[in-house]
């Protein structure tokens, strides 16, 4: 079934700007490795698939003609793929060199391991968020209230995104973002691979649950250096609102986060959640109010309707709405 020892999938849309840097660093790493790269198009209209079939003829191109999302994008890369490990790299992810070699080297010699993820790091160098605990009701409260930003040294606080961590030390987590993971093909296909009902978001949260159900770890390797901008396909899609750190789709990120409450958690906590966002919103809208900050006043504002459209759109987490979303 499989006559590569890894296959690299991509999903991209609207990418182009990224894809040729990123296609040439892996054309040089994979020299030495038995490997393929997949990349699957999701309906770009900037010309990426053209771009890519005449620039990199050795990439195996899957034109999709709708936006399926991260989560289905994958799925059909995983079904032509033909490595007996699949590495899932975001378009605007590159990892330093000799990451790749290695992790696949330390996966294979590893069976405990289900997934594993690297250290990912913005364009300054800072490290980003690379290994986190699942979300839960608590945990969401901890962030809006500010006391994991406040006291990120906090086991108790800061425990979300593990900022009390050593980032360069090897850790065993909850989950890790599906910017850059390595996971074995036959385990994927096992596990059903990702849920389709999640568009973008929370779906590799999803999968690494499962992972663990099966007995399995996840695991970040910090050495496995990935320079990761984040958030450049959110930027492209128009008419969606995108958080103020300019790298999620708040519309899309609500929906996704009450599918993964609903199904996890249950209906109570899809509700509080939601509820509690909402929440917050109204007392920031409040407070800025009376200082007289009228544009926090209308973030807030705007923020409330799109978390009470995310519940009406997701039946409070029982449906996903019709991709693409």
């Amino acid at each position: 079934m499989y006559n590569k020892e890894l296959s690299v999938l991509i999903v991209s849309y609207n990418s182009r700007r990224l894809l040729d840097a990123l296609l040439a660093g892996l054309a040089r790493e994979l020299e030495a490795l038995d490997a393929e790269v997949v990349l699957v198009d999701n309906a770009s209209h900037d010309g990426s698939a053209d771009h890519v079939e005449r620039q990199h003829p050795w990439v195996r191109l899957i034109r999709s003609e709708h936006n399926l999302g991260f989560a289905a994008g994958n799925n059909l890369a995983a079904r032509h793929a033909c490595g007996r490990v699949l590495l899932l790299l975001n378009p605007d992810a590159l990892p330093e060199p000799g990451a790749i070699a290695r992790g696949l080297a330390r996966l294979q010699a590893d069976t405990s391991v289900g997934l594993a993820g690297g250290r990912l790091l913005d364009p300054t160098g800072a490290t980003q968020p690379s290994g986190r605990l699942f979300p839960s009701l608590a945990r969401e409260f901890v962030v809006l209230s500010g006391l994991a930003a406040r006291y990120p040294q906090s086991r108790r606080w800061g425990a979300m995104d593990r900022t009390w961590a050593d980032p360069a030390q090897p850790a065993q987590v909850d989950w890790v973002p599906g910017a850059f993971a390595l996971m074995n093909h036959d385990l994927f296909d096992r596990l059903g691979g990702f849920d389709e009902r999640y568009f973008l978001y929370y779906e590799e949260v999803d999968l690494c649950r499962r992972v663990h159900a099966a007995g399995l770890r996840v695991m970040v390797w910090p050495d496995l250096r990935v320079q990761h901008i984040g958030g450049e396909s959110a930027r492209t899609v128009q008419g969606t609102a995108v958080s103020r750190s300019g790298s999620q789709l708040t519309l899309w990120r609500a929906r996704s986060g009450l599918l993964y409450y609903r199904k996890n958690h249950g209906w109570w906590t899809a509700w509080a959640v939601n509820r509690l966002e909402r929440g917050w919103h109204a007392l920031r809208g409040w407070r800025a109010r009376l200082t007289g900050q009228l544009h926090k006043v209308a973030e807030s504002t705007a923020q409330r309707g799109l978390l009470a459209q995310a519940w009406n759109d997701t039946l409070g987490g029982r449906v996903a709405p019709p991709r693409p979303w």
